[in-house]
Protein backbone atom coordinates (compact mmCIF):
# COMPACT_ATOMS: atom_id res chain seq x y z
CA UNK A 1 0.00 0.00 0.00
CA UNK A 2 1.20 3.31 -0.86
CA UNK A 3 1.97 5.98 1.89
CA UNK A 4 -0.63 9.12 1.56
CA UNK A 5 2.02 11.53 1.65
CA UNK A 6 5.05 11.53 -0.20
CA UNK A 7 8.65 11.24 1.54
CA UNK A 8 10.85 14.05 1.23
CA UNK A 9 14.88 14.00 1.92
CA UNK A 10 17.52 16.26 1.80
CA UNK A 11 19.86 15.87 -1.34
CA UNK A 12 23.76 15.49 -0.67
CA UNK A 13 25.98 17.86 -2.15
CA UNK A 14 27.10 15.54 -5.11
CA UNK A 15 23.39 14.43 -5.96
CA UNK A 16 22.48 18.32 -6.11
CA UNK A 17 25.25 19.30 -8.48
CA UNK A 18 24.48 15.76 -10.51
CA UNK A 19 21.48 17.32 -10.79
CA UNK A 20 22.33 20.58 -12.43
CA UNK A 21 24.63 18.75 -14.95
CA UNK A 22 21.77 17.27 -16.04
CA UNK A 23 19.49 19.96 -16.86
CA UNK A 24 20.01 23.35 -18.85
CA UNK A 25 17.39 25.54 -17.54
CA UNK A 26 17.61 27.16 -14.70
CA UNK A 27 15.52 30.88 -12.69
CA UNK A 28 17.24 33.32 -11.96
CA UNK A 29 16.40 35.09 -8.52
CA UNK A 30 17.40 38.45 -7.49
CA UNK A 31 16.29 41.58 -6.42
CA UNK A 32 15.45 44.59 -8.77
CA UNK A 33 14.77 48.52 -6.62
CA UNK A 34 14.07 45.86 -3.60
CA UNK A 35 11.31 43.91 -5.10
CA UNK A 36 12.23 40.03 -5.75
CA UNK A 37 12.26 39.11 -9.72
CA UNK A 38 12.58 35.63 -10.83
CA UNK A 39 14.02 35.08 -14.34
CA UNK A 40 14.75 31.90 -16.65
CA UNK A 41 18.15 31.36 -18.14
CA UNK A 42 19.88 28.58 -20.08
CA UNK A 43 22.92 27.69 -18.35
CA UNK A 44 25.94 25.00 -18.06
CA UNK A 45 27.95 23.90 -14.70
CA UNK A 46 31.73 25.06 -15.82
CA UNK A 47 34.52 24.41 -13.61
CA UNK A 48 32.19 23.78 -10.65
CA UNK A 49 29.85 27.58 -11.28
CA UNK A 50 26.98 27.91 -13.19
CA UNK A 51 27.18 29.80 -16.19
CA UNK A 52 24.63 31.83 -18.84
CA UNK A 53 24.73 34.24 -21.30
CA UNK A 54 22.97 37.55 -21.32
CA UNK A 55 22.32 41.20 -22.60
CA UNK A 56 22.67 44.50 -20.63
CA UNK A 57 20.08 44.64 -18.30
CA UNK A 58 19.12 43.46 -14.71
CA UNK A 59 21.29 40.28 -14.90
CA UNK A 60 24.09 42.05 -16.15
CA UNK A 61 23.21 44.67 -13.93
CA UNK A 62 23.17 42.19 -10.63
CA UNK A 63 26.41 40.41 -11.73
CA UNK A 64 28.86 43.59 -12.03
CA UNK A 65 27.50 44.84 -8.26
CA UNK A 66 28.41 41.03 -7.31
CA UNK A 67 24.91 40.51 -6.19
CA UNK A 68 24.11 37.60 -4.53
CA UNK A 69 21.60 35.64 -6.08
CA UNK A 70 19.64 32.77 -5.95
CA UNK A 71 19.57 29.87 -8.24
CA UNK A 72 16.84 27.24 -8.77
CA UNK A 73 16.78 24.30 -11.11
CA UNK A 74 13.75 21.33 -10.31
CA UNK A 75 11.66 18.46 -12.01
CA UNK A 76 8.25 16.94 -11.29
CA UNK A 77 5.71 14.72 -12.01
CA UNK A 78 3.02 16.34 -13.41
CA UNK A 79 0.38 14.12 -11.52
CA UNK A 80 2.35 15.63 -7.92
CA UNK A 81 3.61 12.07 -7.06
CA UNK A 82 7.86 13.18 -7.51
CA UNK A 83 10.07 15.50 -8.17
CA UNK A 84 13.27 17.32 -7.18
CA UNK A 85 14.60 21.02 -6.59
CA UNK A 86 17.58 22.55 -6.21
CA UNK A 87 18.97 25.66 -4.89
CA UNK A 88 21.87 27.39 -5.56
CA UNK A 89 22.65 30.95 -3.18
CA UNK A 90 25.58 32.88 -4.29
CA UNK A 91 27.92 35.76 -5.59
CA UNK A 92 26.83 36.69 -9.65
CA UNK A 93 30.21 38.39 -10.95
CA UNK A 94 30.18 38.76 -15.21
CA UNK A 95 32.90 36.00 -16.08
CA UNK A 96 35.67 36.72 -19.00
CA UNK A 97 38.05 33.80 -18.50
CA UNK A 98 38.90 32.56 -21.22
CA UNK A 99 38.84 28.98 -20.23
CA UNK A 100 35.47 29.59 -19.21
CA UNK A 101 33.83 31.04 -22.10
CA UNK A 102 35.80 28.85 -24.18
CA UNK A 103 34.00 25.62 -22.41
CA UNK A 104 30.43 27.84 -22.80
CA UNK A 105 31.08 27.89 -26.55
CA UNK A 106 32.22 24.54 -27.33
CA UNK A 107 29.30 23.15 -25.52
CA UNK A 108 26.99 25.67 -27.22
CA UNK A 109 25.45 27.71 -24.27
CA UNK A 110 22.79 29.82 -25.63
CA UNK A 111 20.75 32.56 -24.02
CA UNK A 112 16.99 32.65 -22.88
CA UNK A 113 14.92 33.28 -26.01
CA UNK A 114 17.76 35.80 -27.85
CA UNK A 115 19.19 35.51 -31.17
CA UNK A 116 22.69 35.32 -30.19
CA UNK A 117 23.08 39.14 -29.09
CA UNK A 118 23.87 37.63 -25.34
CA UNK A 119 27.49 38.63 -25.30
CA UNK A 120 28.05 38.67 -21.79
CA UNK A 121 28.56 35.69 -19.30
CA UNK A 122 27.59 35.81 -15.94
CA UNK A 123 29.30 32.96 -13.17
CA UNK A 124 27.55 32.17 -10.01
CA UNK A 125 29.67 30.23 -7.51
CA UNK A 126 28.10 27.29 -5.91
CA UNK A 127 29.17 27.29 -2.61
CA UNK A 128 25.92 27.08 -0.88
CA UNK A 129 23.95 24.47 -2.83
CA UNK A 130 20.64 22.38 -1.25
CA UNK A 131 18.27 20.16 -2.15
CA UNK A 132 15.28 18.01 -1.70
CA UNK A 133 13.48 14.91 -3.64
CA UNK A 134 10.09 14.09 -2.76
CA UNK A 135 8.24 10.93 -3.65
CA UNK A 136 6.40 7.83 -2.86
Amino acid sequence: MLPDTPRLRSLSRPECIALLVGASVGRLGLSIDALPVILPVNYLLIDGGIVFRTVHGTKLDAATRHAVVAFEVDEYERDGSAGWSVLVRGVASETTSQEILAAARSRGLSSWALDGSADHHVLIDTDVVTGRRFGF
